[in-house]
């Protein structure tokens, strides 16, 4: 068989795969896969640097499929090429990551083929997908993970990082604001280290791209600043791969290809079709299908001899070579430059560096205070330079959201200079989020920041972080009503309540300084959780530890700040961020008037409810049900804490605009209130 014919064999099995997993689990997308198997197979089996067998290589090349509902051409393409497994310890298991039984059960409960990619559940996937754009906008992240590490770590002859990106993409993807943001920042950054795919197949759900999306796209990306490129025939691999090729020779410009497909390619009645891009073929026009591949019709599951091994001569062969060199150039580099060598083995295994955690900073008590987002810009600035690798920026709220980092050497990350550590994400709070994923992706500890309010732009992200155990960290400020006179637009209310309901997301909202650098400390020993850190605009009174209980609680999620003589309460005042302040004023009146009251600075749910049951019940006593939870935000979800006969003052409308004091007075946080919604809950009023 000739390499030409052993080429189009491979193609066809990722095809009738995908067909026959789609067409058995009754559920999936065939289409694409069958559209886009020549490219897969070219990117993948002549272009890529990345070993099946070690899938974690620092210098691999990263695969991102961006409309993830095609992902029985990921399935297919981890199984043919014979890529490994890896644990959540970063060890080859040496076992198959997608095995030919996963996609016989395509999208059911146990299968590492899941309905869409999964970056926690299978290797090789670099990125979950599926909320369309989002795939994208992470590939600019690795992007810019990558043009750090390379500036960071390369030296003269040592080019440790120099690595590309390639992102399939749809028009779902091009339509999704999202991925406009993302296109955007890219060409600014000029990050030619990232190719992006556009699979050009005129079809959508409802029919032909012509009812809803007919701007010109090329000249769109060319006014972004990048280099387009034009594939008239997806089923061209020698201009596929052409045109992959001048993607990685192109200097100062991400690449656009523009591959022009038949979505269902092959299917005599599906082809070209809105049908073919959502439900199964059916079993008729599978065997018509496979006639017209000249496949086998009965056949389900094929695959051919020679087809396995087509794979290893190709991208087996040349990844091994690509890492075995790799690899020996490292070991030189680590006897040259032992330190920075020691720095890229701590950040793959998302360790942290010795004294990390140094002069971090203490505040003294102050009844004036502190702004949380003040004492956060100064913990950053400490931590960005004890951890090489720890940076980002703001979507163009740097000075308000406090997180520039000024001190000397810190830099800008700029086109054509990529060893900044400030981030200047401009007014693009959707793809700042997935930009800070990828970068995360890419072992960078990263965060980004803006507004509380904001978050709602970011949430996709937020919830993918959630989703793949990512290490992301969002510094959100202007957490509630500290910015009066904005009014309700930028007043959060439901932000709170709705993050602490995603899964494995990690909320926190410090009362004061010291908790703002206690969260931090919490934070960055986390390996697997995204945070969002909820800092104050105003000025917060700093606590004076000696009186009251340290900062150090903030680790376990609750913690009693004040109690009663004797540690025996009868009322428990229960708050987070800038009302912790707020309930021990309401709490020293109350003691004054022989009430024995416990406050209790809750910063984060999620961490308290990690902790043993005789530690919760130690802070909030089974037996003690007078409670009063205080929080500028809504009530939903604090009954959990209070229970039936406690009381929440919350917000249960939106804000309004004034003068915060007017609001704290109006909606009735103040300390008068607290005291009298206490003896309320205790029967004397």
């Amino acid at each position: 068989m000739t390499d030409q014919q052993l080429d189009l064999l491979a193609i066809n099995t990722i095809r009738t795969l995908s067909i026959d997993a789609v067409q058995q689990a009754q559920s999936g997308h065939p289409g694409t896969p069958m559209a886009l198997a020549p490219l897969a197979f070219t990117l993948w089996n002549r272009v890529m640097a990345f070993d099946p067998i070690d899938p974690i290589w620092p210098n691999r090349d990263r695969f991102v499929l961006s409309n993830g509902h095609a992902s029985m051409l990921l399935w297919s393409i981890l199984h043919l090429t014979g890529v490994r497994a890896v644990n959540a310890e970063y060890e080859r298991l040496g076992q198959p990551s997608v095995t030919l039984d996963d996609i016989r059960h395509f999208r059911q409960l146990g299968s590492k083929a899941p309905g869409h990619p999964e970056y926690h559940l299978v290797s090789g996937v670099e990125t979950t997908t599926g909320p369309l754009g989002q795939g994208i906008a992470t590939s600019v992240g690795m992007a810019i993970g990558q043009k750090w590490l390379a500036e960071h770590f390369n030296r003269p002859g040592f080019d440790i990082f120099n690595y590309h990106i390639f992102a399939i993409c749809g028009d779902g993807c091009m339509m999704e604001g999202v991925g406009a943001e993302a296109a955007s920042i890219a060409g600014h950054l000029q990050l030619d280290n990232l190719c992006w795919i556009y699979d050009n197949n005129h079809i959508t759900i409802e029919g032909h791209t012509k009812i809803t999306f007919t701007e010109d796209i090329a000249a769109r990306f060319l006014g972004y600043g990048w280099n387009v490129l034009r594939v008239g025939d997806a089923n061209d691999i020698a201009l596929i791969q052409n045109a992959l090729e001048i993607s990685r020779r192109e200097k100062g410009r991400p690449t656009f290809i523009i591959l022009d497909s038949h979505i269902g390619y092959g299917s005599p009645h599906r082809q070209d079709t809105p049908e073919a891009h959502g439900e199964p073929l059916g079993e008729e026009e599978v065997r018509l299908t496979k006639k017209a591949y000249g496949w086998p019709e009965d056949a389900k599951f094929l695959v051919p001899d020679g087809v396995r091994e087509h794979f290893a001569a190709g991208i087996g062969a040349r990844g091994a070579a690509a890492r075995k060199k790799w690899t020996e150039l490292f070991a030189a580099y680590r006897a040259k430059f032992p330190e920075l060598a020691t720095q890229i083995d701590q950040m793959q295994r998302r360790e942290l560096p010795a004294g990390w955690d140094k002069n971090l900073p203490t505040f003294p008590a102050d009844a004036k205070g502190t702004p949380g987002r003040e004492a956060s810009g100064k913990v950053l600035n400490v931590l960005a330079q004890n951890i090489p690798w720890f940076f980002g920026g703001s979507a163009d709220l740097g000075s308000s959201n406090k997180t520039t980092l000024k001190f000397e050497g810190a830099g800008d990350f700029e086109p054509g200079s990529y060893g900044g550590k400030n981030l200047h994400f401009g007014i693009r709070e959707h793809s700042m989020a997935a930009i800070v994923n990828g970068m995360s992706l890419s072992k960078i500890r990263a965060f980004g920041a803006t507004f509380f309010i904001f978050s709602d732009y970011a949430r996709p992200a937020i919830r993918l972080s959630a989703l793949m155990e990512l290490p992301t960290i969002f510094v959100f400020t202007h957490d509630a009503m500290g910015d009066g006179e904005d009014g309700p637009t930028h007043q959060p209310v439901e932000q709170l309540a709705s993050l602490r309901a995603v899964p494995g997301l990690v909320v926190l909202r410090p009362g004061d300084a010291n908790e703002v650098v206690e969260a931090y400390r919490y934070i960055m020993q986390l390996r697997h959780e995204p945070v969002v850190l909820a800092l104050s605009r105003q000025p917060l009174p700093t606590l004076d530890r000696s009186k009251y209980a340290p900062a150090a609680g903030v680790a376990r999620g609750a913690y009693v700040l004040a109690d009663a003589p004797g540690g025996k309460p009868e009322l428990i005042l229960i708050a987070t961020g800038s009302e912790v302040c707020l309930a021990i004023e309401a709490h020293e009146k109350l003691v004054a008037e022989g009430v024995k009251s416990r406050v209790v600075s809750m910063p984060s749910w999620d961490i308290f409810e990690h902790q043993t049951q005789e530690y919760r019940d130690s802070v909030l006593p089974p037996g003690v049900k007078a409670r009063v939870a205080i929080e500028q935000a809504s009530t939903f979800g604090w009954e959990r804490y209070i229970g039936s006969t406690g009381r929440v003052i919350g917000m249960k409308t939106f804000g309004a605009s004034a003068p915060l004091k007017e609001l704290q007075k109006h909606f009735g946080f103040e300390p008068e209130r607290v005291v009298e919604v206490a003896r309320e809950v205790l029967g004397r009023k």
